[in-house]
């Protein structure tokens, strides 16, 4: 008996042996395996920003090139920003067309001299097709701006958003055309707003119409940024012609401190929008920013310029705005900024002595921004302030204001499809739960994923026992 319960043992432990060295084998065999296939069957993203995701819009930029790329990775040895190099490799399987090559600026020091006169620093990039070519600095790619509504810096990866706008731009044969109007004491363009145009790969012209007879053939859009002074009847007439053509006009044109914009703002009248007197101020407290009642939270409508502000809950700030009265009724007028009903015009404008509604005021509410669709397809989308996009109300509305004037821009100049890939924010995150969820977790992990475990044990040797007990 004692020798059958000697070979039933044995039995059952060359079975276990025997079934603990094919899971072994298996494994092996499943990691080998795991190790040859790309990265993105063996990846998941689960970072709330999907940091180490492509986008769609790359995806489609990159699946359209039909000539070969170059990506420069200019880098010394052992110095790869684990995340740049991520992205890179996703490159790379997306296209065939895509090559991405290390150069080690110590074994080739001079070898970025030929791209770019800038300083390189380590994990920069070169983008090169052809005859094309642009720098993407390693400052560019992590990006760190400050909050000013919560004091604080905000840092994000802009990788995707870099490079892909580089491959668009090498690839490209033509790039849309922007035409910004000058000889009416217009602002510049705001530095952050020129280098998001830049970005997008927007070629831009200045251009008059005070010796020209109509706007230029090869505009896709015209941009009025902040005059300071009326255009004349004649270039009125060009402007309108334009968008009764066809054309796309974008302005920017707030209250002036001396004289008025009555012919530029004749163009709206066309369409049976008035501009009413002086600068719009809010009574309601939630309605505008910094206790300055002139600087404008407006409410945003539905449209397709302001549609992703409204799918991320951002807010434009207007400030220093001329208000709008929409008398249109065919519906060619959308307004895409308003006041709240209880706003209100000062028609002393910069003189302005009290925030109180006075007598002479005109009452609201008021469009502060609307889009008017013209004849023949075209276009004008007007903000009825020249600040909107200075750099000082960007960094207030967190980026709000510079989407907006890229949205309207990306609209009126035909989607494509390296725009708007936003850069990824780095910032920590925080799971939040409920008191009562957070109990239910330490019951399962404290006590469900133990007595699970000791109750399998407990079945296994009463099994195993019963079996060595069974006679032969």
């Amino acid at each position: 008996m004692k020798q059958k319960h000697n070979q039933i043992a044995l039995r059952g432990g060359s079975y276990s042996l025997a079934m603990t060295g094919i899971v072994l084998a298996i494994l092996v065999v499943v990691n080998i395996f795991a190790s040859v296939l790309p990265a993105s069957m063996t990846q998941y993203d689960i970072s709330s920003t999907k940091l180490y995701s492509i986008t769609s819009n790359t995806k489609v930029v990159v699946n359209a090139i039909e000539k070969d790329v170059t990506v420069y990775w200019i880098v010394q040895a052992e110095q790869e920003d684990d995340v740049l190099e991520n992205l890179l490799a996703k490159y790379e399987s997306l296209s065939e067309h895509i090559k991405v090559v290390k150069k080690n600026p110590d074994v080739y020091p001079t070898f970025a001299d030929q791209y770019t006169s800038e300083e390189v620093p380590n994990n920069s990039l070169i983008v090169e097709c052809d005859e094309r070519s642009r720098f993407i600095s390693f400052g560019d790619i992590y990006l760190t701006e400050e909050n000013m509504s919560t004091y604080s810096y905000n840092t994000s990866f802009d990788g995707e958003g870099a490079l892909t706008s580089a491959i668009d731009y090498v690839v490209s044969e033509e790039l849309p055309q922007l035409y910004i109007l000058e000889g009416h004491g217009e602002a510049e363009l705001s530095p952050v707003f020129s280098e998001q145009i830049e970005k997008e790969n927007i070629e831009t012209t200045t251009f008059s119409l005070l010796n020209e007879a109509s706007v230029p053939e090869n505009a896709d859009c015209v941009l009025i940024y902040g005059p300071t002074s009326d255009i004349s009847p004649e270039e009125k007439d060009i402007l309108s012609e334009y968008v009764t053509g066809g054309g796309k006009l974008m302005v920017l044109a707030g209250p002036l401190k001396e004289g008025a914009l009555e012919k530029l703002y004749s163009l709206l009248a066309d369409y049976n929008v008035e501009a009413a007197e002086g600068i719009v101020v809010e009574s309601d407290r939630e309605h505008y920013a910094f206790q300055a009642p002139y600087v404008l939270l407006p409410k945003i409508g539905e449209s397709k310029i302001t549609e992703p502000l409204i799918q991320e809950n951002y807010y434009a700030i207007m400030p220093i705005a001329q208000g709008l009265k929409v008398r249109d009724t065919s519906g060619a007028v959308t307004e895409l900024l308003t006041t709240s009903e209880t706003a209100y015009s000062k028609t002393a404008g910069y003189d302005i002595a009290s925030y109180e509604k006075e007598d002479g005021d005109i009452d609201g509410p008021f469009a502060l921004a609307v889009s008017v669709d013209c004849e023949n397809e075209g276009q004008i989308v007007w903000f009825a302030s020249s600040n909107l996009l200075d750099d000082v109300y960007i960094s207030y509305s967190s980026g709000a204001n510079l989407n907006l004037g890229m949205n309207t821009l990306s609209t009126l100049m035909g989607e494509r499809e390296a725009v708007a890939i936003r850069s990824k924010s780095l910032n920590y995150s925080y799971l939040t739960i409920s008191e009562s969820t957070a109990s239910l977790l330490k019951v399962i992990m404290i006590g469900g994923f133990p007595l699970t475990f000791l109750g399998a044990g407990i079945y296994t040797i009463v099994s195993r026992r019963r079996r060595q007990n069974e006679p032969v």
